[in-house]
């Protein structure tokens, strides 16, 4: 069993390095994702792990947005992250921000889905519902493909994270999609308990 900071800690954490209600919500957004895909890919006793790390992943962007991962090991160690979990969360920058390769499956997944959260979650914003639970397929691959939408996600990241877990893009885009639109609720509910 892995070991990894508990959610109170890791909340006060996020918090405190981050004040912006969309870096808390995209925080919230990926520990739900990463603990689905834990579930969904067999690692369900690791879960927790996963979705600690998804809601840390970006502990450092708040404050330092041009140092990002730069100071998260030193963020992490707050809360006495171990080498493995401060390794995991250092992995999603790979080629970016950060030399640490993905290599486990759970930082595959980080790395593949974190810029496909963001698109999937300002393609939301723009439909009429404001959800992605109406959302298909077509309709995320055409914002996909519109790099004027959304452009801060980076389109190649996310082609980069399929590959890396040997994945089509669609399959990446679907299960991710899937994931979102079962845990929005969920995520919309912690929001508003964590603000």
């Amino acid at each position: 069993m892995k070991t990894y900071p508990d959610r109170e800690s890791s909340l006060a954490l996020l918090k405190k390095y981050n004040t912006d209600p969309f870096h808390i919500q995209h925080a919230l957004t990926l520990s739900e994702v990463m603990r689905r895909f834990a579930e969904n890919l067999g690692y369900e006793e690791d879960k927790e792990f996963w979705a600690t790390v998804g809601l840390l992943h970006d502990v450092d962007f708040g404050t330092y947005p041009e140092e990002h991962l730069q100071w998260a090991p030193k963020l992490l160690a707050e809360v006495n992250a171990s080498d493995e979990f401060v390794r995991a969360v250092l992995s999603h920058g790979y080629g970016i921000c950060s030399d640490v390769e993905p290599v486990h499956e759970m930082e595959k997944v980080l790395f593949a889905v974190d810029e496909l959260t963001g698109l999937i979650a300002s393609s939301a914003l723009v439909r009429p519902s404001k959800s992605c639970k109406d959302m298909e397929l077509k309709s995320l691959k055409k914002k996909f493909k519109t790099r004027s939408f959304a452009a801060g996600c980076d389109r190649d990241i996310i082609q980069r994270g399929a590959d890396r877990l040997g994945w089509t893009l669609d399959e990446l885009m679907q299960r991710t999609l899937d994931v979102m639109k079962e845990t929005e609720d969920r995520i919309a509910e912690q929001l508003q308990e964590v603000l």
